[in-house]
Formats: structure tokens, sequence, C-alpha cells
């Protein structure tokens, strides 16, 4: 059976760098700041690219190879790297595929941080950017400029877990020639794939569910190989690396990627399903379900609906201060996809950077909680946000 045969449980798993001459069944850490090399003749060869091979941690390491491999052979990516964090992953993805003058299109549905890069740091050298509404298509193309240079967008986004049609979006970029971006952070490669859908560059926060314990931070890029290319010149020259001890922590996560991500789907949809209709909440919001506005397109593109539930309590910010702090089980964290539930106000941290305009244009309200599933017992978890709800309620009426 060829690699390309095998199902996705098993390349997780079985994606290796070779085995040493110590024969370990575990690949080992290789916490090595440099390479050795063999004579001057390989080491100029190595430095001119006529050969391929380790030369120093910050280019390259056999635990972040592996991880890089493991994400390509997940995604259906030709190459990839891996990098510090989430956030560098999306710099520089940015960094190597624009220049001066260039231009951005963007979906309006991003991670607070990734708005800051298009609206504060882009702008420092003369990159400008325009967002479009997830929920409106027929804007999109009448946004392209000439020097257009990239699309991107988050599907499902962060937090308001609104969809962007992937097959309809790559079918746009692939007809007027422009790279198209995807933060799959949220899906993983278990759930959605977007290179099938004519993505070029696929981002991870690895952080997240890769890791899927909140232990390491990292971020991955694939794609392309000819854009891959460019992004590892410049992650190469500006140095936001992987540690290999991280990347060693993730590699090994990716190999119960699926039966988490079966577990945090399952306990979302079953949140989402108990909360709907509470009368202590003004929405749910999930993508499996169909009182979900993209439910179509969710079960279209994704095989499930992922481990984030929304949901907005009646009385805005106040009632929302008073929920988050009579929680006794959940997290009251900035993280997610950890096999712990977490618990997250986007409007007061996350995305706080954002205008009330900004926030209100991408359905981030005032009483918006964002969930992150775990993996516990969904009968703890609902009794938790059950008896903060009914506290919250209870504070509120004797204030």
């Amino acid at each position: 059976m060829s690699q390309d045969d095998r199902h996705f449980e098993t390349l997780a798993i079985r994606t290796q760098v070779p085995t040493s001459p110590e024969r370990e069944h575990s690949v080992p850490l290789y916490l090595t700041s440099s390479f050795v090399f063999d004579d001057a003749e390989q080491a100029r060869a190595l430095f001119a690219d006529e050969l391929k091979g380790n030369i120093y941690s910050r280019y390259s390491n056999p635990n972040t190879d592996e991880l890089v491999r493991k994400l390509c052979a997940l995604e259906g990516a030709e190459d990839g790297l891996a990098t510090a964090s989430g956030m560098a992953a999306v710099f520089v993805t940015l960094g190597s595929l624009l220049s001066a003058g260039d231009h951005v299109l963007a979906g309006r549905a991003l991670f607070g941080s990734t708005h800051q890069i298009l609206t504060k740091l882009l702008p420092r050298w003369g990159i400008e950017h325009s967002y479009a509404d997830l929920a409106e298509p027929g804007s999109w193309e009448q946004l392209i400029r000439p020097r257009t240079k990239a699309i991107f967008v988050e599907t499902p986004s962060n937090p308001g877990l609104d969809l962007v049609d992937l097959a309809w979006l790559g079918a746009l970029a692939r007809r007027r020639g422009i790279p198209l971006v995807v933060d799959n952070c949220f899906t993983t490669p278990y759930l959605q794939q977007p290179i099938r859908y004519g993505a070029d560059l696929v981002i991870h926060s690895a952080t997240k569910y890769l890791d899927g314990q909140g232990r390491a931070i990292g971020g991955v890029l694939v794609g392309a190989a000819r854009l891959i290319e460019e992004a590892r010149f410049f992650a190469r020259h500006t140095g936001p690396a992987m540690s290999p001890f991280n990347a060693w922590v993730i590699s090994k996560s990716l190999e119960t990627l699926a039966v988490r991500m079966d577990r945090h789907c399952a306990n979302a949809l079953a949140l989402a399903t108990h909360f709907e209709g509470h009368s202590e909440l003004e929405t749910v919001r999930y993508p499996f379900l169909p009182s979900h506005p993209q439910y179509e397109l969710a079960r279209r593109q994704m095989c499930q609906g992922g481990g984030i539930v929304v949901l907005i309590v009646r009385g805005g910010y106040p009632r929302a201060r008073r929920f988050l702090d009579a929680l006794r089980l959940l997290s009251h964290s900035p993280n997610l996809g950890d096999t712990r539930s977490i618990v997250t106000h986007p409007a007061s941290t996350t995305h706080s950077k954002l205008t009330e305009e900004e926030r209100a244009r991408v359905n981030i309200l005032p009483g918006l909680i964002r969930i992150s599933v775990g993996l516990e017992h969904m009968d703890d978890v609902i009794a938790d946000i059950e008896q903060a709800l009914a506290a919250s309620r209870a504070a509120g009426e004797v204030g």
C-alpha cells in the first residue's frame, strides 16, 4: 500500500523521520542548535542549496521536518514549514506574498491579531487591504484590484463561526490568478481540507487542536511548493522557527488527532443541542445545527461541526461577566482546542482592539461567549453552564 492510499489516522501515526542507527520505535528529540558537516565540500554544497540536509535548527530540524511532513500528508499539500506560533505563520505567509504597493482581500471575520497585522502593521510598508463580507459573495470580485496578491480567509471564523464557500472562492482565486490562503485552525485537516477546494496555502495555529492539551505554542504553513519556497526564504532570514521540542510534542499529538476531534465534535453538538432555545440565551451558533444560517454549506465542506460553540447570553456584557465569574468547572482562558473546556469573552479580550462597529459587523456581540468544548463528560460541562446561567441571572436581579 502506498502512502497516498493510507487513511488519515494511519498517516498521522506512521509518518515519521527515518529510524536512527539506535533503532528506536518512538522518534527521539533532536535538541541541537546545529549539525556537523562531513567535510568542507558538504558544508559548501548545503549552503549553496545544492544538497538537502540539516544545517541549523532555525532552518530545519528532524523534529520540525516530521511535523511538516505529517501536516502535508494530512492536508494534501506539496510542502510546508513550521513556525514559532500560529501568528508567525500568518505573518510569514503575508510577508512572503506581498510587497510595497500590494493589496490583500480578506474575509471581514478574522482573528483579532490577524486584523491588527492587516490594519496596523502592513500599512507601514505601503500594503493595503479590503474586507469582504462572508455573507455577500457577490461583492468579492469587485474588491479585487490589479495589485491584489492574496486572498485570506478563516472558515469557520473566530469566534462567530461564519463560513466561506471554499469551492466558490477557490474557483474565483484560480480564475483571477491570486493565491488563496485559508486559516484552517478551527477544523484541522481531519474535518476540512481547503486544498481540495482550491486553496494554495493553509495555515494552522498548532497551539490549538493539533497539540490539543494546551502545552505548546506553534504554527504550520503548508501548500503549493512554489509558494512555500518563498515563505521558507522569508522565515529562514527573519527567524520565527518552531523549537524542536514543541515540534516533537505536536507531532506526537497528531497521532491522536482523529479520536480527539471525534470526541470534541460529539461533545460540541451535544452541548449546542442542549442549549438551543434556552430561555437565558439569545442565540446558540454551531455549524452542524440546522438553525445555523450556513448549515448546508457546513455539511458540504466539513465532515463534522468542530469543537467550538457560541452562546449569546441575554443581558449583554454585564450578564456575560457575571456568567464567566460564576463558572466552577470550565476554564476562563484565551486558548481553545484543549482537552479542558474553555470559555472566552472575545469582545473584551481576543477581539477587544476592534472598534464596536467592527465587532458588530462580524457578529461579535457584547453577550457572546465562545466555548471550546473539551473532552470531559458533557453532563458535567452542561451542569456547570446551567448553574452559571442561573447564578448570573440571580446576581443581576439582586443588583
